[in-house]
């Protein structure tokens, strides 16, 4: 008898072995099958455009309809993000997507050459623009009705002269979900929170694991002090060192020869900071350097820092930070701690087909002290902290993993026994 059993059990273990390969196998075909009907679908697609030019209803690059299931879950996630900036006391506000040319004008570095620009029939001398962001039209905002503090959530479109790649989470129009503190608290606590927000917020959307990177402006600007680099690239430098996400060290090594017009040696001591990375532990690895060590803007950051992190470790979320010195951020108008969440399973990397999800980061912000006294006429500054939720992005990766779960629907019946699998995160009932 105890022969004949173990003789069943072995042929059912061999059965699910057969079955998990054959499920392993159809679907991969339906995979392929779905890219191959895609692909000829645009190929139709696009010889119909050929064809019937004159016919033809589009929308312009960079932008795209949505459905009524694909509002659902936008809703859900517009729903989610709200819910946690209310919880942090912040109130909604409003401004125009339409702003003058000139207070967007020079306040995000190379980045300025993505701003639309209007034409205002009514006006020859005054030129407008679709606003870049939500951040400089908040401290317009704080300036024009003398504003000192407020903690705010704004939601709500904006326009960008980019390179459109859906599958990269990069629109040119597209929605940000910000969060602001303005005014003065003791140090780093509106930072501690504002990561916190980033934490609850992809905690709550459950879209895996992820990481949060941390930087210091000052601690940069100490760098390129201390290798050498002139006061009047440290903005145009960190806007290349922003690119070391997308592109590799010989890429960007390569910007700051020829186009900054930097030294080999200079780019290469630039080199030895901008690949440190670490935790709690770098900070005093750098409070040790024996270079950095004698600048001021190097013990403020580390300070800061060193606060920071201490903050978070109450709030128990320092297993997700990584403190990063090629973290730059290329908008101008930072002046101190600077931050990015990034997806493990979706971070960018060029090896990646353009079809292939790959967003980088789903979150970013940073301290810009000195943004509205820039904008204010009598050059009066609010301190000011903010964080801008990538909703698009997101948005591209729920689709995507709502589309890979319904994608299949298998049911197996051995002897009578239902059976479920799980394989690559598709649901086989």
């Amino acid at each position: 008898m105890r022969l004949i059993l173990n003789t069943c059990l072995y042929y059912q273990k061999a059965f699910y072995r057969i079955r998990s390969r054959q499920i392993n196998d159809t679907v991969t075909k339906l995979l392929n099958s779905k890219k191959e009907q895609s692909t000829n679908h645009q190929l139709i697609q696009r010889k119909e455009n050929i064809t019937n030019n004159d016919k033809i209803l589009k929308i312009p690059r960079g932008t795209r309809d949505y459905h009524p299931n694909q509002m659902k879950i936008r809703e859900e996630v517009f729903h989610t993000i709200i819910n946690c900036f209310k919880q942090h006391g912040a109130n909604t506000i409003d401004t125009p997507v339409i702003e003058l040319t000139t207070l967007l004008k020079e306040k995000y570095g190379e980045d300025s050459k993505l701003i639309y620009e209007l034409k205002d029939q009514d006006d020859d001398e005054e030129t407008l623009a679709l606003r870049y962001d939500l951040t400089v039209p908040f401290a317009r905002y704080l300036s024009q009705n003398k504003i000192s503090t407020m903690k705010r959530y704004h939601i709500g479109k904006v326009y960008r002269l980019d390179n459109p790649k859906m599958t990269r989470g990069r629109y040119r129009e597209f929605y940000q979900c910000d969060f602001d503190i303005a005014g003065n608290y003791d140090p780093m606590i509106p930072e501690a929170e504002c990561i916190k927000i980033i934490v609850e917020i992809l905690d709550k959307l459950a879209l895996g694991q992820y990481k949060i990177y941390i930087n210091h402006r000052k601690l940069l600007d100490a760098i390129f002090t201390v290798c050498g680099v002139p006061d009047k690239l440290f903005r145009s430098l960190s806007s290349t060192i922003d690119k070391l996400d997308k592109n590799s060290w010989d890429v960007v090594r390569n910007e700051m020869i020829n186009e900054k017009g930097l030294s080999s040696e200079v780019v290469d001591k630039i080199s030895r900071y901008v690949h440190m990375n670490g935790n709690v532990n770098l900070i005093e690895q750098l409070r040790n350097d024996p270079e950095l060590s004698s600048e001021k803007l190097s013990i403020e950051a580390l300070n800061d820092l060193e606060l920071l992190f201490r903050y978070l470790t109450l709030f128990n979320v320092m297993d997700k930070v990584i403190f990063d010195l090629k973290l730059a951020r290329g908008l101008d108008y930072y002046t101190g701690v600077i931050f990015e969440a990034v997806l493990i399973q979706y971070q960018y990397n060029p090896q990646l087909d353009d079809d292939q999800i790959a967003v980088g980061s789903v979150a970013a912000g940073g301290r810009y002290d000195e943004l509205v006294g820039k904008i204010d006429p009598k050059q009066r500054c609010v301190p000011c902290i903010g964080v801008s939720i990538g909703v698009e992005r997101i948005f591209t990766i729920k689709e995507y993993q709502l589309t890979v779960i319904n994608l299949i629907d298998i049911y197996i019946y051995p002897w009578k026994a239902k059976v479920s699998y799980v394989i690559l995160g598709i649901s086989l009932l």
